[in-house]
């Protein structure tokens, strides 16, 4: 049961990073073809979620994603810190300098602002066999799990025996 861990900073260039080592930790677990596609997209979709909620409420604090190879079952965790009042910043809007300079979180409030509400976790839901959401006043916990995904290169393996 490898597990991998990382916190990183509520940017949306590491966006791109968690969903390569999430692709590339289900590429080593032998999941291959749609499903590494799948898992690629939904963690893109769940991280860009908490770096959006984490620039807006928690900009200091780290998104933790975490990857579990169960035997029946590839599991994917983000977890964000945007519910936790004492985490945040006590300026109105800790980005503000940022918005005139380089517009980065102009760009995030933009899409968020188009989108409804929850609009990621529908794409999310599509994707994964099992989405668990769980709210609390710390923040937000995305649970993503494929049951018993298609292991190509496992299953090419064990024809060979």
């Amino acid at each position: 049961m490898p597990a991998v861990e990382i916190n990183f900073t509520a940017l949306p260039a590491h966006v791109r990073t968690a969903r390569l080592i999430a692709a590339a930790v289900a590429r080593r677990a032998g999941i291959e073809g749609a499903l590494l596609d799948e898992i690629r997209l939904a963690v893109g979709e769940a991280c860009s979620r908490a770096v959006g909620v984490h620039q807006r409420q928690a900009p200091t604090v780290p998104v933790t994603l975490t990857i579990l190879d169960e035997p029946d079952a590839f599991v994917v965790t983000v977890a964000d810190r945007g519910g936790d009042d004492s985490v945040r910043g006590d300026a109105d809007d800790p980005f503000a300098e940022l918005r005139g300079e380089a517009g980065l979180t102009a760009a995030v409030d933009e899409v968020l602002d188009v989108l409804p509400s929850g609009f990621g976790l529908a794409v999310i839901a599509g994707l994964v066999d099992d989405l668990d959401v769980v709210r609390a006043p710390t923040g937000t916990v995305v649970r993503m799990t494929w049951k018993s995904p298609t292991r190509d290169n496992v299953a090419e393996g064990s024809e060979a025996s």
